[in-house]
């Protein structure tokens, strides 16, 4: 494969494995944008070609949010969706390749067998019909899809179909999981909280980053539509009608003031508000639920009518003005941020030189003392008996301290380093399994699924080598920029 397509995926085929991610996307007029020439390939595997229309085709049937959409000429969103589908076609090569076919009667047979589609368990046509109806599906395109999923099937089960495993494998699987182990440990959060912050530190750091404490200030206006100001007295099909007219007109670029003086609604005008509701004199807003408050602060443009919604109540609103303040460096929200990042770059750094101290082998069990004394932390004793005895480490935090050897001292974090533990292995006990036990069949299956892995990677690795890929990067930068 090409270093482009790596660069999106590093393992297309285990991509597929993995399974085919579903992405909300919908596309408008792309029919007549692509033609003639070199614009009409978008890829090439080997010889054959991927036609740009084949690949709108394929997004067509995808999904995705507005603004994912709006995002998509910056991000590599397409060129990801595009690496995922060379490697279905690739698995689907491989299969043709190896002639794995599903015959008529097999495909039946899986119908017929879906509970699905069973009625007093027998299968029910009627209810096979029912369903196509219901998903927007013709019988030939569903059987396809069928198809499809069991030749995938298939041919995962013919690269990894008959493993024996090893009851060495099942063991270590086991035992990653099932040990007891007598530890001492240090609770590192004291050694990072006892260190003080200067002000100097502060400032430097403010100054560096004054453009991220920025806030918004938002001038709006609101009208709560109800049964009562547009006509009747409840929320019945009068009103609807009339709330579908003001949102058609809405849409059809009709303003706020417009629409609040066809109707008579009563305005409610918010000046110069945070997104915390407070205003720049200090005053709360405390007329307005947050629910509906956050919606109408999410809007990022000005002088656009819209309508929202809280549950049966409905609202027209307006953005007036934006306005982005610089907050100071004596404001609460600025000083606690500062304070948080100081003390997450203390903890990068510190922990960055205990783990290389470690590796070079200079903090053994006396050292640990030493570090224990001088920095006036408390050594303490724990004995983990499983991986759910989580009073003090998570699971996650476990299963590393599991893969230790007796005499070992290692730096143990979870992955947003609140959690930090220095951690000394005194003895390490192993449980038995019993090769006939349910037990063993579950550790059998996990490690059948890790030497599978392996399978897959390698056989990753051959097609990577025996398929030449190539991407028509012009196309693909069209295709974005479609948006």
């Amino acid at each position: 494969m090409t270093t482009s397509i790596v660069k999106y995926s590093k393992s297309f085929f285990v991509k597929i494995l993995v399974g085919i991610i579903t992405l909300p996307f919908i596309f408008w007029g792309m029919g007549d944008v692509f033609r003639g020439g070199n614009q009409n390939v978008i890829a090439t595997i080997d010889s054959k070609k991927i036609s740009t229309q084949e690949f709108m085709n394929y997004l067509n049937k995808l999904k995705l949010n507005d603004e994912q959409i709006k995002n998509l000429p910056k991000t590599s969103l397409v060129e990801e969706i595009l690496s995922q589908y060379i490697g279905k076609k690739v698995m689907s090569l491989e299969i043709e390749k190896l002639g794995i076919v599903l015959s008529d009667n097999s495909l039946r047979d899986i119908i017929k067998n879906d509970e699905l589609f069973k009625k007093e368990e027998k299968f029910s046509r009627t209810e096979y019909e029912k369903f196509l109806l219901k998903s927007g599906l013709t019988a030939s395109v569903f059987e396809k899809n069928i198809v499809d999923q069991e030749s995938r099937r298939q041919f995962i089960n013919y690269l990894s179909g008959g493993l024996s495993i090893p009851q060495s494998l099942v063991k270590n699987a086991y035992d990653k999981e099932n040990q007891t182990k007598s530890i001492k440990y240090i609770d590192l959060d004291k050694f990072y909280t006892n260190k003080k912050i200067s002000n100097k530190k502060m400032r430097e750091v403010y100054e560096k980053n004054k453009n991220i404490f920025v806030e918004e200030l938002k001038t709006f206006k609101v009208a709560k539509i109800t049964p009562q100001i547009i006509g009747g007295n409840e929320f019945n099909e009068v009103f609807f009608k009339k709330l579908d007219e003001i949102e058609n007109n809405i849409l059809d670029g009709q303003s706020f003031k417009d629409a609040v003086q066809k109707n008579n609604l009563d305005v409610t005008r918010v000046e110069q508000v945070n997104q915390k509701k407070v205003k720049s004199n200090g005053q709360k807003v405390d007329d307005i639920s947050d629910n509906i408050f956050n919606k109408i602060f999410k809007i990022k443009n000005i002088n656009e009518a819209q309508i929202l919604v809280e549950k049966n109540n409905y609202y027209l609103t307006e953005i007036e003005i934006i306005k982005k303040e610089n907050k100071v460096f004596d404001n609460p929200d600025v000083q606690k941020t500062l304070k948080a990042r100081i003390q997450f770059e203390n903890k990068i750094e510190a922990n960055s030189q205990i783990i290389k101290d470690i590796s070079l082998g200079k903090f053994n069990k006396n050292k640990m003392e030493d570090f224990s004394n001088k920095n006036k932390l408390e050594i303490k004793n724990y004995k983990i008996l499983n991986l759910k005895q989580n009073e003090i480490f998570s699971e996650s935090l476990i299963k590393k301290i599991f893969l230790l050897n007796d005499g070992d001292i290692n730096l143990i974090t979870n992955n947003n380093f609140t959690k930090n533990y220095l951690i000394l292995v005194e003895k390490t006990s192993f449980n038995k399994i019993d090769k006939d036990s349910n037990i063993y069949e579950k550790y059998e299956a996990k490690a059948r699924l890790n030497l599978m892995n392996k399978i897959f990677s390698t056989f990753d690795n051959d097609l990577n080598i025996n398929y030449k890929v190539k991407l028509n990067q012009k196309t693909i930068e069209r295709v974005k920029n479609s948006f």
